[in-house]
């Protein structure tokens, strides 16, 4: 098992790698500004929800799969930037729909949380860094490296969720002051599709 020194340690450096910018952290700020504090973290359970997978695919051995296939990893990824470009698409229509003056449905909790498990999932570049990260704190020493990588997981999704989550609540604040204009709203779901668009681009184009 974990010992308290490994896992205190193995826990703050997770916390350094929520607070790194990249992909999940500019989803989760988009959609809270977008939609508002309780949808952001509607969200962000999504996205820790998908951690589970990628957890139980380097327990398993699943993740190696990715690791060793060029065609496992390219149906993955392009499955995922086909996802980030249909969120672009919904969000240029909202901002549209917004010129129009009239209200965009507002997604619901259920719909966001799939959202962030879907685009969690369909990262294969999640997969490969657990792979790549996990082990380094197991040890067959220590009794069952499925459990320990269990555990380790289990850590990770903590703390994603408290940076994340501190994340969705202060954007989500700021998002609804924002839906009380109908300017701030047209200029915020034109920029949350640039930038959906963006990372479907960034996936498209990335390797393992």
């Amino acid at each position: 098992m974990l010992t308290y020194d490994l896992a205190l340690s193995f826990f703050g450096i997770a916390v350094l790698l929520a607070l790194a910018p990249g992909p999940d952290n500019l989803f989760v700020l988009m959609q809270s500004a977008m939609w508002g504090r309780a949808s952001g973290l509607a969200v962000v359970l999504g996205l820790c929800t998908g951690l589970i997978g990628h957890t139980l695919a380097v327990a398993v051995g699943l993740a190696a799969v990715f690791a060793a296939s060029e065609t496992a990893f390219t149906v993955l990824k392009l499955a995922g930037a086909l996802y980030l470009l249909y969120l672009a698409w919904g969000a240029f229509r909202a901002q549209g729909r917004a010129h129009s003056r009239e209200q965009p449905r507002k997604s619901t909790a259920g719909a966001l949380f799939r959202r962030g498990i879907i685009m969690n999932l369909t990262n294969p570049k999640v997969s490969l860094f657990f792979l790549a990260f996990l082990p380094q704190f197991t040890s067959p020493a220590r009794g069952s490296v499925a459990l320990q990588t269990l555990s380790l997981g289990a850590l990770f999704m903590l703390a994603t969720l408290l940076v994340f989550g501190m994340l969705a609540w202060f954007s989500g604040a700021l998002g609804e002051r924002i839906q009380k204009s109908h300017t701030a709203q047209r200029a915020l779901n034109r920029l949350a599709g640039v930038v959906f668009l963006g990372l479907a681009v960034k996936l498209a184009l990335s390797n393992r």
